[in-house]
């Protein structure tokens, strides 16, 4: 059986899909051919690199990357993880099925934050959420 193709999408691809795919990879890869993206490229969070890594997933292999440099790909699933790359996504050919769901924004939630501790919370929570819905994975996507 061939593996699934999905793309988390996110706005940047520098935090959450970035999670998503790393997740993807250590939880899925038997079922999973996992990829992430961005409409725009922000670059890597280093605070999402940094969660991750406190949770065993090294995502440093991975690269902030726009969507388009994914055209060649036949996908199964597009997910959107935040709201913008769900109102802005392309369309893409063939018989993808879209997929939304929202996680918070770690780097918006941690502006504010009082100390690195109190920034590093959110992008922990936000980490652990993406878990959750990526370890459901693909019997979530119906």
């Amino acid at each position: 059986m061939s593996k699934l193709k999905i793309l988390f999408l996110c706005t940047g691809n520098s935090c959450r899909s970035q999670m998503a795919e790393g997740w993807a990879h250590y939880l899925k890869s038997d079922l999973i051919e996992p990829y992430s993206a961005g409409v725009e490229i922000h670059g890597m969070n280093k605070n999402a690199v940094k969660v991750m890594a406190e949770a065993g997933i090294d995502i440093t292999g991975q690269h902030s990357k726009h969507v388009k440099e994914l055209s060649d790909v036949a996908f199964d699933y597009v997910v959107t993880v935040c709201d913008n790359a769900n109102e802005t996504c392309p369309v893409f050919p063939g018989k993808v099925k879209r997929f939304h769901i929202s996680f918070d924004d770690p780097p918006r939630l941690a502006k504010d934050a009082k100390s690195e501790e109190e920034a590093l919370s959110h992008y922990r929570r936000v980490r652990d959420d993406i878990k959750e819905f990526v370890s459901k994975l693909p019997d979530n996507l119906n």
